[in-house]
């Protein structure tokens, strides 16, 4: 087993083998750019370290990692365009660069990307992986959906807000695990042990992205701080707040969030106000601490060494408690 730190040098290293240098230049060079912005390449790194986990070289997974991270940047370009993002990693949205049109077909392109990716694994192997991969997808789709919804409903409750976000975000981080136990070989039990691990993890991650987007470090978080409210993105955070305050700060905070401002520090400064009286940080950790104990659980269930289950337990923990 390698460290965390030597499995993203490994990934990063066999991304940047993969550009694409071909026309049209106006579909792969958004394509490049988006995939050479950096992140943290949690999901390739997860699907690296599953397979090394159960057994087997992580090499046999960097063409499924690399699958991953081009699906999964292909939604975050669809997304910033669906959110109205200008901001992805420090840098401009691959559609405020271009333009919407070229952001939809580079992202399109990707997909279509992912795929031929899975399809280099011999041939039951491929099938197994892309049939993993099919589920994750759509239920990526059927979040995002759910996620557009609630912009316009008021009556959206926190556990749908919840479901929305396994689906949107938990099942893609709980598939880079579970693609590299199929590709390890393991027993069906571990594959699906590892998928809810994933999930639970997913679902914290999620959650202390939400919470900050508000209370985050904006130079080294890589978007602007406070993105969520100045586009009325309704997070964890406001939900869970609906909850709690009273009928008028209620209406307040529905007020709030139906309305674009050119000057957004008031807004910002009235909804975060808002959240620290009712406790909604604070009831936002607790949630955290909810999932990530559940991951915990799961761990303990799944037929590997201590020492491969303490590497994946800090790996989620620096995840889920990171302060960016």
């Amino acid at each position: 087993m390698y460290s965390i730190a030597q499995y993203t040098d490994f990934f990063i290293r066999y991304l940047e083998n993969q550009i694409i240098d071909k026309e049209p230049k106006n579909l792969y060079e958004p394509i490049n750019y988006i995939m050479s912005l950096g992140g943290k390449r949690i999901r390739p790194v997860l699907t690296l370290l599953t397979t090394e986990i159960f057994g087997t070289d992580y090499k046999l997974a960097l063409q499924a990692a690399l699958a991953i991270e081009v699906f999964h940047n292909s939604s975050l370009v669809h997304d910033d365009i669906i959110d109205e993002d200008p901001i992805r990693r420090g840098k401009p949205t691959v559609h405020k660069k271009w333009n919407t049109n070229i952001a939809i077909l580079a992202g399109d392109a990707m997909i279509i990307q992912t795929y031929q990716y899975l399809q280099d694994y011999e041939p039951n192997l491929a099938m197994a992986l892309t049939k993993a991969v099919n589920k994750m997808a759509l239920k990526v789709c059927e979040g995002q959906t759910w996620d557009v919804d609630f912009e316009t409903r008021q009556d959206v409750t926190v556990s749908e807000y919840l479901k929305m976000i396994e689906y949107k975000t938990g099942a893609l981080i709980a598939t880079s695990m579970k693609i590299g136990a199929i590709i390890a070989q393991t027993s069906p039990e571990n594959c699906n042990l590892i998928y809810d691990f994933g999930l639970n993890v997913g679902l914290a991650f999620q959650l202390q992205d939400d919470y900050l987007d508000l209370f985050g470090d904006t130079p080294t978080f890589g978007r602007r701080l406070c993105g969520d409210i100045i586009s009325n993105k309704k997070t964890y955070l406001y939900f869970k707040a609906l909850e709690i305050v009273s009928e008028s700060e209620k209406q307040q905070l529905i007020k709030l969030y139906a309305v674009r401002l050119e000057d957004n520090a008031k807004k910002i400064e009235t909804i975060t106000k808002l959240f620290q009286k009712s406790g909604v940080p604070a009831a936002t950790q607790e949630s955290i601490k909810k999932y990530t104990f559940v991951a915990s659980e799961i761990l303990e269930k799944i037929n590997i060494d201590e020492d491969k289950k303490t590497l994946l337990k800090d790996f989620a923990e620096s995840l889920i408690g990171r302060k960016v």
